[in-house]
């Protein structure tokens, strides 16, 4: 079941000490998808917002609504809200939400690190050359099946089951934009990728690494694990690696708890 009732797709704060983490969802899905990572941080005593994306958690047809604007605005709300709580913030996000992330990391100065999880900065999806006309015919097209390195993990997610075209252009016309933004990040990145993930080629991790201007960055390679790699076999690494970089970027006077 692609949205069951047992899960809650809805925004999530996790209170901890005076550093935090925004962590941002990926696109059709919800912060169910950042809560396992988000839970390990918050028990190593890192404060954790996970927002939820305007027209997520919702319908598919209501993510027909909104775009990138609205999903870069909601990402700036968020991490004025979580500066307004932590005196240290990363920003970390998965898919689309790393490209948001990434613009953050672009535009806003106080950001101590940025990690991005399967970064949509190359996507592999042969209807991404579709022409945006097709919006006006087709409001959704179905999804490719997903690799599970961990066929049960996909029990702990709350998505649609169907790519909102609209939206979905509102995305893919963001990739060069952010693209472009990547020389201007000079705050510290660590970028996860798996080798195995379906839906965006690992070289696009590779291609941040490339082009932004920090000289403190790391690529980790995952091998087996798909695109949500925050829920599938191998989140555990990816959760280790993203506290060991926030600690080890945090002011020496600041603990994480």
């Amino acid at each position: 079941m692609p949205m069951p009732t047992n899960i809650d797709p809805s925004a999530f704060y996790l209170e901890g000490g005076p550093a935090g983490v925004l962590m941002i969802h990926g696109y059709t899905g919800s912060t169910a998808e950042m809560r396992p990572i988000g839970q390990f941080l918050n028990d190593k005593g890192l404060t954790v917002l996970a927002p939820l994306l305007p027209g997520h958690g919702s319908s598919p047809d209501d993510l027909n609504n909104y775009g990138w604007k609205d999903w870069i605005e909601e990402a700036n709300r968020s991490l004025d809200e979580i500066q307004s709580r932590c005196e240290q913030v990363f920003v970390a996000g998965l898919s689309m939400g790393a490209l948001l992330s990434l613009e953050l990391a672009a535009t806003r100065e106080d950001i101590l690190g940025v990690v991005t999880y399967a970064a949509a900065i190359d996507v592999k999806d042969w209807r991404r050359n579709l022409p945006r006309f097709i919006t006006r015919i087709v409001k959704q097209m179905s999804k490719p099946d997903e690799h599970w390195a961990d066929p049960e993990a996909k029990e702990q997610l709350w998505c649609y089951d169907t790519y909102p075209t609209a939206a979905a252009f509102e995305l893919l016309n963001a990739i060069p934009d952010v693209k472009e933004l990547l020389p201007q990040i000079h705050c510290p990145l660590l970028a996860i990728y798996s080798l195995a993930d379906p839906t965006v080629s690992p070289e696009g991790a590779q291609l941040i690494y490339d082009q932004v201007s920090s000289t403190d960055k790391q690529l980790v390679e995952l091998k087996e694990c798909g695109h949500v790699l925050t829920v599938d076999d191998g989140w555990q690494t990816a959760a280790e690696k993203t506290y060991q970089f926030v600690l080890e970027r945090l002011p020496k006077e600041v603990t994480a708890g």
